[in-house]
């Protein structure tokens, strides 16, 4: 590990404990006190669903286990059926077979309330968080978010300067209100050298990313119901995506969603282990900001383009594998010439189903704040279990969950507010050096290409 983070941050790979975090019900009710305080971590409001979950958990077991006695008693009453015919023991074996139509009844509703009590319990555990690592901090916003590492040299602008959305105007590179025309608000046209320096960017990210041995993938932009609740945008995120009902399909909210979903009810072997991918795809998002100046601009936006990297582990090398995507998506910012910093979440920030998540926010020199670039997270065997992914121990044939990791690599709309605010020239915007082969020219001006 060679880049500044990880010299200092703590080696989350020896802090691995091994604790199952899928939030299976049989973790829950071993561990319901670790799950709670978890929860309460979160600020998760609504810890009466673990309660609910072992009471249907329970009532399930139970109706099992009558399942279980009844199937077994039928099937028994019907061998002895065969053996009473044989010998001649009609009026006894009537008998045993109205006991077994008795039983076929029985049966029949213990299938069908037992089915009803699973989709219950399932319904309950899918609207639980995963349990944060032991070193998410506590907090309840944003503004609770540890800083854990700053790099760069701030950029002092000249008198004059101007904000990432009167650059696009002044040099005819992003068309806000075009985009307004076409869809609406959320929506920019690129132009001219505003496209390529786009087209520069996802070339560039997916370039590096295979560099670093990650298998570049071409996914479906919409994914199916199954999809969004495996990786866990369903039910939790489901008001925030744009979802076609006729087709009951949803545009993808990041790359994450259909890769991680190629592994879904897929038991890899072992040595597949740690699988790498990445994947430039656009990403839609329904959310509703708040309006001001903070929001302007590429700030914010129903869609935008994103390169992911995602990666599924063995649980006992995830932690390893996170602390390599984070030096992975530090080089990237340290190749575009970006002051960074990276946080890690709080508990109260921190996703529905993630167990550990780095953001890394880049400094935009015009607006004087810091935005969110990257989001790097490990969710343990969260995912997994939703998935269905597992893989194979070489020894003993064990077969184990995996723990699914994702990270952005990286969003570009920020990236390009970043780039063009803090390069800005009074004769025009600097292409950090490592785009101009990818684009063809070194500033960003009023000049036709």
């Amino acid at each position: 590990m060679t880049n500044g983070f990880s010299s200092i941050h703590f080696s989350l790979f020896s802090f691995y404990l091994k604790l199952i975090t899928m939030l299976q019900i049989s973790y829950i009710r071993e561990n319901k006190d670790l799950v709670i305080n978890g929860l309460k971590k979160r600020n998760f409001k609504e810890l009466e669903l673990v309660e609910e979950a072992i009471s249907l958990d329970e009532n399930r077991r139970l109706i099992q286990t009558k399942l279980d006695n009844a199937l077994a008693e039928s099937n028994k009453l019907s061998k002895e059926i065969g053996t009473l015919m044989k010998e001649g023991k009609r009026q006894e074996a009537e008998v045993a077979k109205a006991q077994t139509a008795d039983l076929k009844e029985q049966i029949k509703q213990y299938s069908a309330s037992l089915e009803e009590t699973v989709n219950a319990l399932n319904n309950i555990l899918y609207r639980i968080p995963n349990i944060p690592n032991a070193i998410v901090p506590e907090g309840k916003t944003a503004e609770d978010n540890l800083t854990v590492f700053q790099a760069g040299e701030i950029p002092h602008l000249f008198e004059g300067a101007l904000p990432h959305w009167e650059l696009a105007k002044k040099y005819n590179i992003i068309d806000f209100e075009l985009g307004v025309k076409l869809t609406g608000a959320g929506f920019p046209v690129y132009k001219d050298k505003g496209a390529k320096l786009q087209r520069a960017l996802i070339s560039y990210f997916l370039d590096k990313n295979t560099e670093a041995g990650y298998q570049e993938y071409q996914v479906p932009h919409m994914v199916n119901q199954d999809s969004g609740y495996g990786t866990g945008q369903l039910p939790d995120k489901e008001g925030q995506m744009y979802h076609v009902q006729i087709d009951n399909l949803y545009l993808i909210p990041t790359a994450e969603v259909p890769v991680t979903n190629i592994f879904r009810d897929v038991i890899l072997s072992e040595s597949d282990l740690p699988i790498r991918c990445t994947a430039y795809t656009p990403c839609f998002r329904r959310e509703a900001g708040s309006y001001g100046a903070h929001v302007r601009g590429l700030n914010r936006l129903h869609q935008f383009d994103k390169v992911e990297i995602v990666r599924i582990d063995k649980p006992e090398h995830s932690y390893k594998s996170l602390d390599e995507m984070l030096d992975h998506v530090e080089g990237l910012l340290k190749k575009l010439e970006l002051p960074y910093h990276i946080l890690r979440l709080c508990g109260g920030d921190i996703s529905f189903t993630a167990a550990l998540c780095y953001d890394f926010e880049v400094w935009s020199a015009a607006q004087k704040r810091w935005l969110e670039v990257s989001s790097v997270s490990n969710f343990e065997s969260y995912q997994a279990n939703r998935l269905h992914c597992r893989f194979r121990h070489a020894e003993d044939k064990k077969i184990e969950l995996c723990h699914t990791l994702n990270g952005s690599a990286l969003a570009l709309p920020r990236i390009v507010a970043a780039i063009i605010e803090n390069n800005q020239t009074p004769e025009g915007i600097r292409v950090p050096k490592v785009l101009v082969p990818y684009c063809g020219f070194e500033m960003l001006d009023d000049k036709m290409d």
